[in-house]
């Protein structure tokens, strides 16, 4: 967790990435389709700081799927910058859907490259439709009191 105050919510889960050779495209900068790669490595990464893993999914044949994506692509990455992709929790009803906010900034310097919402659905593993949530998936995605305060406030 980090708790520096330039985020645009409190108290967000931060994975840390590194822009490779394999990232950039031939305009010379990290594909954009990369950006969705490191969203969901931060997801994953959110999910196992939980101390649950994707086994917990398999076994109770449950996930959640991307249903709609908003994104804004700020600032260009370019290879060997180094990146903290922060994610929050943002609205959950416990049962079906999610979402998930995202932040990319620069480590050099601060800047916000990136921002990204991802309205999700849980899914049954098994036939690909929506499904009620498992109990891990439930305490999982509860937004946290000083995000929806933050939230709160932001729509004041």
């Amino acid at each position: 967790m980090s708790t520096n105050l330039n985020w645009d919510l409190p108290t967000p889960f931060v994975h840390r990435v590194k822009a490779e050779q394999k990232h950039i495209d031939l305009f010379g900068h990290v594909n954009n389709a990369v950006y969705n790669t490191w969203l969901d490595e931060t997801a994953w990464a959110h999910w196992n700081s939980f101390g649950l893993d994707p086994e917990d999914c398999a076994k109770a044949r449950r996930g959640m799927a991307v249903i709609r994506s908003e994104t804004d692509y700020l600032q260009a990455a370019y290879q060997s910058d180094e990146l903290d992709v922060a994610v929050w929790i943002t609205a959950s009803d416990g049962r079906l859907r999610a979402e998930r906010r995202y932040q990319i900034r620069r480590v050099d310097n601060g800047a916000v490259i990136f921002r990204a919402v991802w309205k999700l659905i849980c899914i049954n593993l098994d036939n690909g439709r929506p499904a009620r949530m498992s109990k891990e998936l439930a305490e999982h995605y509860q937004v946290q009191s000083s995000v929806a305060d933050a939230l709160t406030i932001k729509n004041e």
